[in-house]
């Protein structure tokens, strides 16, 4: 399944399932948000195949609604950095040894076609395509091996960066966080319908406000350091992992500071990552007033 957060008409947020077209909410089954759903999945996923699917199923168009990051407020979003080699050798970096760990506020989470404000104090905004997994079943000391008990599904996060105010200490947390720097979704894929999310293409691309578009990234998660199993056993030896924490984990190589010369982020731009299996994610970018 692909479930989403959407509004319509004015009215408060509801998840719902993306069919193709259409939306069906499931605020009327009784799930008021997507943690709410998440964390009672086991009681939601059957009511919602046999209602959402059925051939008379109530929906609204796609076009009529306007899509939220799925999860508009996660208690936890927790960042990997440096986890494609490629990238950690682009950045002068030595490959990591242990995971590289930061976080973003909720505060900085917008959803697909919402505009990316670029800051006031900042000289060197840039983008970073990359593949989240969200926890469903939490805990804490989880296993590698049991990994899979405890991935919801999967979307997509593009990690925008601050590089200036990122690199002037030696905790990034201040240059990843600005308001609208943690563009999310469109939408969570149940992990039932990836089957392998070390193996999935992963690019990004950007129109210019010329007209011009340029892929910057293209990559594979396969060339990850740290994988799924590996991350949720680091996490979670450390602190309770809860259903709707976000993990994302990590940008490949092609980021807009290390390329000759760099490519920053400018007003009129539009970015979009692509990630097989799980869509495409499209924020536009503008200045800050």
């Amino acid at each position: 399944m692909r479930l989403v957060t959407f509004q319509q008409n004015g009215r408060s947020p509801e998840p719902g399932v993306l069919l193709q077209q259409s939306v069906a909410g499931l605020a009327g089954l009784g799930f008021s948000s997507m943690l709410d759903l998440i964390e009672r999945w086991d009681q939601a996923r059957p009511l919602i195949e046999q209602r959402v699917f059925a051939p008379d199923a109530a929906t609204v168009p796609l076009a009529s609604v306007r899509l939220l990051a799925p999860i508009p407020r996660p208690r936890k979003f927790i960042c990997v950095g440096l986890n494609y080699r490629d990238h950690a050798i682009e950045s002068g970096l030595e490959i990591p040894k242990i995971p590289t760990i930061f976080n973003k506020f909720a505060t900085s989470v917008i959803g697909p076609g919402a505009a990316v404000i670029l800051p006031r104090n900042s000289e060197r905004p840039d983008y970073e395509a990359e593949m989240a997994f969200v926890i469903g079943k939490g805990g804490r000391h989880i296993t590698a091996a049991h990994w899979r008990d405890h991935v919801f599904g999967y979307t997509i996060v593009n990690d925008v960066s601050a590089r200036d105010i990122q690199m002037a200490t030696s905790q990034w947390l201040m240059g990843k966080t600005f308001d609208t720097f943690a563009p999310l979704g469109p939408a969570i894929v149940t992990a039932n319908e990836v089957s392998d999310p070390h193996a999935l293409d992963i690019s990004l691309r950007i129109t210019a406000a010329g007209g011009a578009t340029e892929t910057l990234q293209s990559s594979n998660t396969r060339e990850l350091i740290f994988k799924i199993p590996e991350l949720i056993e680091f996490l979670s030896s450390v602190f309770t992992l809860e259903p709707g924490d976000i993990v994302s984990t990590g940008t490949p190589s092609g980021v807009g500071f290390a390329r000759k010369p760099p490519r920053y982020l400018r007003p009129g731009d539009d970015m979009v990552v692509s990630i097989q299996s799980l869509g495409e994610l499209r924020n536009p970018v503008i200045a800050e007033n």
